[in-house]
C-alpha cells in the first residue's frame, strides 16, 4: 500500500533495540515522582480532615446509661409505610462504651445486642 510492503503482527520483527540509559535523567525522574507522591499524599490526608470536619460538624454523639430508654432502627425497610424504628426498648447492659443489650419493655423475652448508630433515644415529657 503506497509503495511500500505493510509490517504484520506476525513478520518476523528485529530484536535489536538499543536505549541509551543516562543516569542523571533516572535520579531526576526518581526524585521528581517521588515529590509527586509525597503531594499526593498531604493532599489525600488534607481531603481526609476535611471530610472529617465536614461529618463532624452537626453529628451529636450520644450518651447511654443502663435503664435509658430508647427506639431501635429497623433494618431491611421494604416500603415507606414501614416502621423506621422499633420499641421502646430499655438498656439492660453496656458491652462497650457504643455497644448496649436493650430488652423490650412489653415483651421482656425480646432481647438484643445493638450499637449506638442505631439507636434513638426516647425522652419522657415533663407535665
Amino acid at each position: 500500500m503506497y509503495g511500500r510492503t505493510p509490517v504484520l503482527p506476525f513478520d518476523h520483527q528485529d530484536a535489536n533495540i538499543t536505549l541509551n540509559f543516562d543516569s542523571k535523567h533516572a535520579k531526576k525522574l526518581h526524585d521528581h515522582l517521588a515529590t509527586l507522591s509525597e503531594e499526593a499524599r498531604n493532599n489525600i490526608r488534607r481531603n481526609q480532615e476535611q471530610y472529617a470536619e465536614r461529618y463532624n460538624k452537626h453529628r451529636t454523639d450520644p450518651t447511654y446509661k443502663i435503664d435509658d430508654l430508647v427506639l431501635v432502627k429497623t433494618l431491611n425497610t421494604r416500603s415507606k409505610f414501614d416502621l423506621r424504628y422499633e420499641g421502646p426498648f430499655r438498656i439492660t447492659k453496656e458491652l462497650s462504651p457504643k455497644t448496649f443489650i436493650v430488652q423490650h419493655i412489653k415483651k421482656p423475652t425480646l432481647q438484643r445486642q445493638v450499637t449506638t448508630d442505631v439507636l434513638l433515644p426516647i425522652f419522657q415529657r415533663i407535665h
